[in-house]
């Protein structure tokens, strides 16, 4: 473990996601290789007036703690790729925040349970915000994607492995 300089934050869960996902191992690793898995959220019931106006978005980006997660390597071996890389070029949850990030599709609202579907997250993990996904802001088709543009298309059909446990 890297000793980090710097404040320490912490956050409190405000909600969980649900999933048919138990273990890490051969669940999809990005939502693209999700496509049509369902699941839910249940958001504390306290903070449910935050859901206002959000059934009009088709889809929403959920930050999450990646909760089984244990340490963090500044080199990781990534799923789509031999060569290890530094762990800021990749997606792997072996970080020193180990904070997830998916955009899925919001299919309803019922009190505070939101269906979604596209869900490559573990079952029970904890939510810790939850931000409308707008094309004018958060689409940029033509940027570079560094080593991962000549293998991100493979996300589609990889699975996880317990590499990162």
């Amino acid at each position: 473990m890297h000793d980090t300089s710097g404040p320490a934050f912490s956050y409190r869960a405000i909600g969980t996601i649900h999933s048919p996902y138990t273990d890490v191992a051969g669940m999809p690793i990005q939502p693209s290789g999700a496509r049509g898995v369902k699941g839910t959220i249940e958001l504390d019931p306290d903070l449910s007036g935050g859901l206002a106006d959000l059934e009009g978005f088709s889809r929403i980006i959920l930050l999450y703690a990646l909760h089984r997660c244990t340490g963090y390597s500044l080199k990781v071996t990534p799923f789509l790729d031999p060569e290890p890389r530094g762990v800021f070029a990749t997606r792997s949850p072996r970080r020193p925040n180990a904070i997830g990030l998916s955009v899925v599709r919001l299919t309803g609202i019922e009190g505070g349970v939101l269906s979604i579907e596209d869900v490559d997250v573990l079952d029970g993990t904890p939510l810790l915000d939850i931000k409308p996904y707008v094309p004018a802001f958060d689409s940029y088709p033509d940027e570079r994607c560094g080593w991962l543009e000549q293998v991100a298309h493979h996300a589609q059909h990889t699975r996880s492995d317990d590499r990162f446990r």
